[in-house]
């Protein structure tokens, strides 16, 4: 498969860095890449580059936060921790020029229009900026970084494989990434989901979402939660897959290892301490959960980390 010009040039603009910071670049095929920058250092790093109008780029911040700067640096665009930014400008390319403050993650996909639409050819009147009207407006769009998308960036953030499977492993983990962030669930999508017409149902089933996560340690039973919400248990129970495209205890399983992982990050507990944090009376069953979730225990995820 050829690449046309603009891809050609977008390659080319990857290859080479041209400020104090570079992205490590993988490739996925002809129009499809993944940037990831970790600034481990206590000082702003700058990366600029170059990005023609056919891409879209997805930029996450898993820690920290940065800056994209536009037009010389007179429009500043923050990007903060657990945020997601869309950009896509169809008239004119959209050169990255992002300061990454200190202590800060990010992974950026850059996708041409052209292999984006592949992706999503029957989903088009979903995506909203696919749409035959909007297909020539720039399209802008920030979002917060659900549990199990940071479960997915981390992945890539901290892989730790063999070089010769990067690329498929990079392939399947970007392409979990995009179908997590279009998921129909995610913006509660009511045409869908006859249940969520009634407001008052939506709200009841955010509160058990707050309820489940503020008592994550100790959470209540399902029937318990239905009678503190005051909505039946059938109706918990959908209400919430529609929601938040889970069940609740899976749901609070994925936050609950998200939020030892970033115990565990920060250094000021050990494994039983965090274990116990979210709700493991016992280090074996925390160790045992979070290598159901991770791949790996607690002590060889600290150890990759570095």
């Amino acid at each position: 498969m050829n690449l046309n010009n603009n891809e050609k040039k977008i390659e080319n603009s990857i290859s080479k860095s041209v400020a104090s910071g570079s992205f490590e670049e993988t490739k996925l095929e002809d129009g499809f890449f993944v940037l990831t920058f970790q600034n481990n250092l206590d000082s702003i790093q700058v990366i600029e580059r170059e990005i023609d109008s056919s891409f879209i780029q997805f930029h996450f911040c898993i820690k920290g936060s940065s800056e994209f700067l536009f037009n010389n640096g007179n429009y500043r665009l923050k990007i903060e921790e657990e945020n997601s930014l869309l950009l896509y400008n169809p008239q004119r390319g959209l050169p990255i020029h992002l300061e990454v403050h200190q202590k800060s993650w990010l992974v950026s996909i850059l996708i041409s229009i052209k292999r984006f639409h592949g992706l999503f050819s029957q989903e088009a009147d979903y995506i909203t900026f696919l749409s035959e009207e909007n297909k020539d407006k720039k399209y802008y769009k920030d979002g917060k970084i659900s549990p199990s998308m940071a479960i997915a960036l981390n992945q890539m953030i901290n892989y730790n494989l063999n070089s010769s499977i990067k690329t498929l492993y990079f392939q399947g983990k970007t392409l979990e990434l995009l179908s997590l962030y279009f998921n129909r669930s995610e913006d509660a999508d009511i045409e869908q989901c006859p249940f969520l017409v009634d407001e008052t149902n939506v709200t009841k089933i955010r509160k058990a979402k707050d309820i489940v996560v503020s008592r994550m340690a100790e959470p209540p039973t399902l029937q318990e939660l239905s009678e503190e919400i005051g909505l039946s248990l059938k109706k918990l129970k959908e209400g919430f897959k529609q929601i938040y495209g889970d069940s609740v205890f899976s749901f609070l399983f994925d936050y609950k290892m998200e939020v030892a992982r970033k115990l565990l990050e920060a250094g000021n507990h050990n494994v039983n301490e965090v274990g116990l944090k979210v709700g493991y009376s016992t280090s074996s069953h925390f160790i045992a959960a979070f290598k159901k979730k991770y791949g790996t225990t607690p002590k060889k995820y600290l150890m990759a980390l570095g």
